[in-house]
């Protein structure tokens, strides 16, 4: 095993930090994120003008020079697995995979094996470059186990830099197909006294609220208004469904992107996700509302009817603007051509 020695001079108007200094002045090739420097400095593996420094917080100056001892990345301990894979886009630093409802995107307790991440590890194999110090797949955010549709993962650090970046200041594009109970409409009474929902023009119904790990169930979220992590998602309409309308097809954009956050909201403005058994509760439809085939198909649908089906983002290596879409999986197609009956 060999290691990357980077060497190179503070330049003018440097950060207060030694982090951020180095962070700005490393050779752009190395793809060192400030938390792979702080590990470097707490390592032993950076000098200052030739004495070892162990503090990122440490000052430097314009002109200092730098030393960086950058080992190359260990192999992980995820296990590769030959698990079939639909790839929507692949290049040297990322890829985009259209996982289906089922699969879990990275090892957990009681979900080992079988995952995303261990998929990757065999498909990425010796192309992935290392993240954070380590051959892995650099899991930059996350769909349910049970949701379908598209999502990015890094192969390379400086992907994984740049797109977690993204993905924290909210400028990714991600829309979601869902199917849910009622219809959320402007013209719902209802709906005006529910706290944190709000409509846009358009009949675009704005859900404003924190979300937290729930108090007595450590699995599932909650809403709250004075703690938590601010979330916003946004509900479109797309086809009703009954006589009188009981379901919709609803299209929903996330500006955060929160744990579990479209089927949490959902059911906090009464419209809980079909198939939701965390957050659907014991919802019923009209028996008359729609034909007795789809009631069942309603019933019986084994997940939440929850697709993320388009994503977008800036390539964080060449710049360039990306969009990818997965078509809505088979499950949902049936069940709504069953719903349309």
């Amino acid at each position: 095993m060999s290691d990357n020695r980077l060497s190179f001079r503070i330049q003018a108007d440097p950060p207060g930090r030694l982090d951020k200094a180095i962070s700005r002045d490393a050779p752009e090739e190395a793809s060192l994120s400030r938390t792979r420097l702080a590990k470097l400095i707490e390592a032993g593996e950076v000098w200052l003008n030739g004495e070892v420094v162990t503090n990122p917080k440490g000052k430097v100056e314009e002109g200092d020079l730098i030393e960086v001892i950058v080992p190359e990345a260990e192999e992980s301990d995820l296990i590769p697995e030959d698990i079939p894979l639909v790839i929507v886009y692949e290049d040297d630093d990322l890829i985009v995979i259209d996982k289906p409802a089922g699969m879990v995107v990275h090892p957990a307790p009681g979900s080992p094996t079988g995952t995303l991440a261990n998929a990757l590890m065999f498909h990425c194999g010796d192309s992935l470059s290392g993240v954070g110090g380590e051959k892995r797949p650099g899991i930059v955010h996350r769909i349910d186990k049970d949701t379908s549709g598209v999502l990015v993962v890094a192969k390379s650090d400086k992907a994984h830099h740049g797109l977690a970046a993204q993905f924290k200041a909210h400028t990714a594009e991600r829309y979601y197909q869902a199917v849910c109970y009622g219809v959320p409409d402007a013209n719902d009474p209802r709906l005006r006294g529910v706290r944190g929902v709000n409509f846009e023009p358009g009949n675009i119904m704005k859900i404003t609220t924190h979300l937290a790990r729930h108090k007595s169930d450590r699995q599932r979220q909650a809403v709250y208004f004075e703690n938590g992590r601010h979330a916003v998602t946004r509900v479109r309409i797309v086809e009703p469904f009954g006589t009188p309308p009981v379901a919709a097809l609803v299209e929903c954009w996330l500006e955060t992107g929160r744990t579990h956050q479209i089927r949490v909201h959902m059911a906090h403005a009464g419209h809980a996700l079909i198939g939701d058994q965390t957050y659907g509760g014991r919802r019923k439809l009209a028996q008359k509302a729609l034909p007795d085939a789809a009631l069942e198909a309603v019933k019986d649908f084994p997940r939440q009817a929850l697709h993320a089906a388009v994503l977008g983002f800036e390539h964080p290596v060449t710049g360039e603007q990306m969009r990818f879409e997965a078509p809505m999986p088979q499950d949902m197609l049936d069940l709504l051509a069953v719903m349309r009956g």
